[in-house]
Parts: C-alpha cells; sequence; structure tokens
C-alpha cells in the first residue's frame, strides 16, 4: 500500500493514530480539572509501567487537556546524570519565567498575579537564571533562600491565591519522574502535601517505569497518599485489536481475522509493538486487504527493527559483567528472575552480583517487582536477547 498513508507511527512519545484503552485514566484527569474549576482540591497522578506502554502519551494527553482549560503548566523530563538533573532545575526556573510571561500577558493579568510572578522571579533568580524578563521587580524574602524545598513551596503559596481566583491550576508534567534528584523530589512531594492541607490548586502528573511508586515513597513516606497512582500495562485484547484495525479502517484497508491475531499476539498488547508490527504490515501488503502471511511477515520485519535500534539502545549501556546478568536473566522469559536462582546460574555468590544489578536498576533496564525478584523495564527484551546473545 501506498508509504505515504502509512497511519502507524511507532516512537519515544508520539501520538498514535487511535489512542484507546486509557479512557479511564482521561477521566479521572478530566475529573480534576472539573473539581479544580468547582474550588475543590483533588489529587494528582502518577503513571507507572513498562517502556513503550504508553505513558508519554498519556501525560501528552493530559497536558493538552490542562493546556484547554489553561492551567499554568510546566513540562519537565528527569535525567539521570549529575549534569542532566543540573539542567532539569535550569529548565524548571526558565519555564517558570516564561509561563509567567505567558499568563502576565493573558486575561488573567490581575493584581494577584503580578504579586505573584515577582516571587518566580525571585525563584528563578535562586537558581541561577534570569534570561526571561518579566517586566517586574522580585520579590525580596520570598522563595530566594537557595533552599529548593522552602522555595518552591513559597512559590506555589504565592501562585495558589492568583491562580484560585482564575479557576486555574499550576500543574507540574514530569516524564522519566525516577530519574529527578533526590532533593529535588522531596521539594516537590513537600509542596504537594501542603498544597493538599491548604486547598492550593497545585497538582503533579508523572510518569515513570514501574520502580517510580517506591522512589516516591523512599522520598517521603506520605508520597502513596498524595497521589492517584495508576499502573498502565499492556492493553486489553479488544483495545489492541482496535489500536491495530481502527487507523488501516480509516485510510481504507482492512485485516483479515487472522491477520489481526497474529500481531496482537506478537506484540503482547503494547502499544508500541503494535505500531512497529502495523507499520511493517501496511508497507508489505500488496492491496486493501492485509493477510495472515503479510502480518508473519511484519513480525519478522518488525522484530529487525527493533533489533536494531529499540532494544540496542538499552543493551549498549550495559557493562559486559552487566550483560552476563541480563542474559542470565533472559533464560527465565518476560516473567522476572529469583536473584538467587541468577546466582546460582551464574555460579557466584549471590552478594557479588549486586553492584551489577543495582547499576541496571539506575540504568533503568531492569526493575524489582519485589524483594529477591528483577524484571526487565522493557517488553519483549528477554526475547531480543535470546535472538541475538543466547549461548
Amino acid at each position: 500500500m501506498r508509504p505515504e498513508l502509512n497511519p502507524y507511527s511507532p516512537g519515544s512519545g508520539l501520538n498514535p493514530p487511535h489512542l484507546v484503552g486509557r479512557q479511564a485514566e482521561i477521566d479521572a484527569f478530566d475529573l480534576v480539572v472539573a473539581r479544580t474549576r468547582a474550588g475543590h482540591h483533588n489529587r494528582g497522578m502518577i503513571l507507572h509501567g513498562l517502556r513503550g506502554v504508553g505513558k508519554t502519551v498519556l501525560l501528552n494527553q493530559f497536558r493538552e487537556q490542562a493546556e484547554r482549560a489553561e492551567w499554568f503548566i510546566i513540562e519537565l523530563e528527569g535525567r539521570p546524570t549529575e549534569t542532566g538533573q543540573e539542567a532539569v532545575r535550569q529548565r524548571l526556573a526558565r519555564l517558570m519565567m516564561l509561563a509567567g510571561r505567558r499568563f502576565l500577558r493573558g486575561k488573567h493579568a490581575t493584581g494577584k498575579v503580578k504579586q505573584a510572578l515577582g516571587t518566580i522571579k525571585s525563584f528563578s533568580l535562586s537558581l541561577g537564571v534570569a534570561s526571561v524578563e518579566l517586566g517586574l521587580d522580585a520579590n525580596p524574602g520570598r522563595a530566594d533562600s537557595g533552599q529548593i524545598e522552602i522555595d518552591f513551596e513559597e512559590l506555589v503559596e504565592d501562585l495558589a491565591p492568583a491562580l484560585r481566583e482564575a479557576s486555574s491550576a499550576f500543574a507540574l508534567f514530569i516524564d522519566e519522574m525516577q530519574d529527578l534528584d533526590s532533593e529535588l523530589v522531596v521539594a516537590l512531594l513537600a509542596a504537594q502535601h501542603r498544597a493538599g492541607q491548604k486547598n492550593w490548586p497545585f497538582y503533579i502528573f508523572g510518569a515513570g517505569l514501574p520502580s517510580l511508586p517506591s522512589v516516591l515513597s523512599e522520598a517521603r513516606s506520605y508520597a502513596e497518599r498524595l497521589f492517584n497512582y495508576r499502573n498502565i500495562g499492556a492493553l486489553e485484547r479488544p483495545a489492541a485489536a482496535d489500536a491495530l484495525t481502527v487507523p488501516a479502517t480509516r485510510q481504507g484497508a482492512r485485516y483479515e481475522d487472522e491477520a489481526i491475531n497474529v500481531i496482537v499476539d506478537a506484540a503482547r498488547g503494547y502499544p508500541y509493538f503494535l505500531q512497529t508490527y502495523g507499520q511493517s504490515a501496511w508497507g508489505i501488503a500488496e492491496g486493501r486487504v492485509i493477510t495472515a502471511d503479510d502480518a508473519r511477515e511484519a513480525i519478522i520485519e518488525g522484530n529487525a527493527e527493533l533489533d536494531m535500534g529499540f532494544f540496542p539502545a538499552r543493551w549498549d549501556r550495559a557493562t559486559p559483567a552487566e550483560r552476563n546478568y541480563l542474559r542470565a536473566m533472559a533464560r527465565d522469559g518476560e516473567d522476572g528472575s529469583r536473584t538467587s536462582e541468577l546466582a546460582e546460574r551464574l555460579k557466584v555468590k549471590p552478594a557479588s552480583l549486586s553492584p551489577a544489578r543495582q547499576n541496571l536498576i539506575s540504568k533503568g533496564i531492569i526493575f524489582m517487582p519485589e524483594r529477591g525478584r528483577v524484571a526487565f523495564t522493557v517488553p519483549n527484551m528477554a526475547a531480543f536477547i535470546q535472538r541475538q546473545f543466547a549461548d
């Protein structure tokens, strides 16, 4: 079929042609907007799950809904390195200034807004960012201590009256939230906690790996009560089929029933793989009907593409010792491995594997769903290793 009409779009955070299976989360966000408009506080939301399940897409959907509600919006993405973590703080300060300038030029430019923007300027100056001019003086003694936990809470406190007056809210949308530095995480959680107590219209909407809830709980014990936690997993079979077939139908094409089953089974309900295999199937099909044979060939072609980019992006970050650990895990498939059994398999003492395991967790390649057990953060990673690197 014509390649320029191919409706599928595999990629990091790219909106799929047909978003399915996430209506409960979208409705939950709509409720937050509605309650805020009515002057009632609600909880933010944390999306956690494996890579390739559409967390970033869903977070982007929330942001679009917040933009329509004319919220004060900041977008961040966590970074694991020390330089990356400093860059996140600089971005936070700069985006606060830019968002403040947009608010100042909008219909909500009241006296309370102008006063709050002085605190934004103080906060940004305390983080060394002064390149965006607001045309207002900083508020001395507010958000300028140099201690981010104190300063960020004062920032939210001063913004709250202006936003409440406008029936608006301050929302932080944070992707890869598990990679924020611990000091910033504590500051954000403290502000969210205080916002709940004081009915400030401030919300954090975060997305990250399955380890994110435990990262937040370790930072502050009350974190488990601050958010609406949503485990974003593989799509149910009917939704997975719709994600595959609806885009094709809109372009005048269709799948044979067996072709649908072949691709849905291979993708295991994961949106990224549905898009990858769907894209390949479209390119392979010679007519307007995608056959089972087309689907099987698409799996082969799609896996070859994944093996060149999606999976190696994780594998290549591992050291030789860490790769041995991953190869040992791959023998257990996608369900995870017992750490004690991995030690037996590798013929070493369990304690000697701790550095490799911790490094792989820090790199976001594996996580610990429970004590004594590890699993891949990337769906089908075990199958990739078995295809490429198994003994």
